[in-house]
């Protein structure tokens, strides 16, 4: 399930926790479509909706996604709690770090913190 949500001028499209991982461009692709279609500016993805290869980059899933939404002039939010994902991968930790410098992708422990830097940032967390 999806919801068209505002939280700091930004419309974003919000998707459940509850619903199938994301394991593929093709499933990323749909959310990306939908996200466009309703005319949302950020897509926010739960971390548990998000499968082990998104955050193994070497399997190129985390940036085939990015740059989907990239193509769609869509932002990505990753929402929730990534820390075991961090501590076992350098290049992770690394890719978030640049991420979070980034307009287009960020990660945030949750939708307030998320809310907290768009408010912060005009809508650039």
């Amino acid at each position: 399930m999806v919801e068209l949500v505002e939280l700091a001028g930004e419309q974003i499209l919000l998707c459940d926790t509850d619903g199938p991982i994301i394991d593929d461009e093709r499933q990323a692709t749909d959310l990306i479509g939908e996200a466009a279609w309703q005319g949302a500016s950020l897509l926010a993805l739960p971390v548990a909706r998000l499968g082990p290869r998104f955050f193994q980059l070497r399997s190129g899933l985390a940036g085939e996604i990015t740059q989907k939404a990239v193509n769609y002039r869509l932002k990505l939010a990753i929402i929730g709690d990534i820390s075991e994902q961090l501590a076992a991968s350098n290049a992770l930790s690394a890719w978030v770090r640049e991420a979070d410098r980034r307009t287009d992708l960020w990660f945030q422990p949750s939708l307030e913190d998320l809310a907290i830097a768009l408010g912060r940032a005009g809508g650039r967390p």
